[in-house]
């Protein structure tokens, strides 16, 4: 009988760590291909490569609303479960503003942030805009048959038109955005003419212009990104400068032990030499932040967004 309690309470007590080496179920708010999806998978692939995670992840993508639909569903589906994560950005903590989202990032369990996209116009490749000074002379000229592509309404891309318009005394709220899910969305809608401006991450936009689909115009970093040459909106006379964050959250009532898991994951990730390669092929800023640290971050970030998208007339 001693020997059975033994037994059961041996497999009592390895419960928690069988359930955390299990698959990891990982929420994308957004499109396949795009930004959030980008953040999601590709650090967990090099977990893999690396031998850090070995036991494989499934992808949820649930666009729409600048992420706040996923982060309904994460949160609905994901509460207690220590091998749940989910990609969030600045995009997403403007969109709860916008959106007025009932759930927010103070319920979830702050992780990691991982890295900063610059931001990115863009134009058709046959578009006869041939400069950021081309496309806001269209934009002034007309800024209802000038449509602006980008990510979702209050997102990053949105602020970056609205503060761009605001820069050359054009009321934000006259830009003809169309939102969408992904860079390869803001593609699409530059090929089809239905959009003549587009703005999304570097990240999501390289490939496209590398194979010739669109032509970059400027970047919204402080300089100029390595390999890519492009002017600043800086440089080229706009005071314009903004980035996309992207990193990982766990869902409320994660474990501390799952916490701590994953934080070491994504530490020994950050470590490695796969993990930098990795940023430079993408085109990302290392922006490691993590913990409590990170949680830190987002308490700011909540308030700095605000702000922004107070003053460029988004919301009020």
């Amino acid at each position: 009988m001693n020997t059975v309690r033994k037994w059961v309470g041996a497999v009592l007590a390895a419960a928690p760590l069988l359930a955390m080496a299990a698959p990891a179920k990982v929420m994308a708010p957004g499109g396949p291909g795009g930004g959030y999806d980008g953040a999601a998978r590709i650090p967990l692939q090099v977990m893999q490569q690396t031998g850090i995670f070995t036991d494989g992840f499934q992808v949820t993508n649930r666009g729409g609303a600048g992420g706040t639909i996923g982060l309904a569903e994460f949160f609905r589906t994901s509460k207690g479960d220590d091998n749940a994560i989910m990609s969030i950005g600045a995009i997403l903590v403007g969109a709860i503003i916008t959106n007025k989202s009932p759930v927010t990032l103070d319920q979830t369990t702050p992780l990691v942030r991982l890295t900063d996209d610059a931001g990115a116009i863009a134009v058709a490749a046959n578009s006869p805009i041939k400069t950021i000074a081309d496309a806001i002379q269209a934009l002034k000229a007309n800024p209802g048959g000038t449509a602006v592509a980008g990510g979702s309404i209050g997102g990053t891309d949105h602020v970056t038109a609205a503060l761009l318009a605001k820069a050359v005394g054009l009321p934000p709220t006259k830009v003809n955005y169309l939102p969408y899910t992904s860079g390869a969305e803001v593609v699409t809608s530059l090929a089809s003419g239905q959009a003549k401006i587009g703005i999304s991450g570097i990240s999501e936009l390289k490939n496209f212009a590398d194979q010739g689909r669109i032509r970059l115009i400027a970047v919204s970093s402080e300089k100029r990104l390595p390999g890519i040459d492009v002017p600043t909106l800086k440089e080229s006379g706009f005071d314009v400068v903004i980035g996309n964050w992207r990193g990982i959250i766990g869902p409320p009532g994660m474990s501390q032990a799952g916490r701590e898991m994953w934080l070491q994951r994504y530490a020994k990730l950050h470590a490695t030499p796969e993990w930098k390669k990795t940023l430079a092929d993408n085109g990302w800023d290392d922006a490691y932040l993590a913990g409590d640290d990170f949680a830190a971050f987002l308490e700011k970030e909540k308030a700095r967004q605000a702000e922004v998208l107070k003053s460029v007339g988004l919301v009020k």
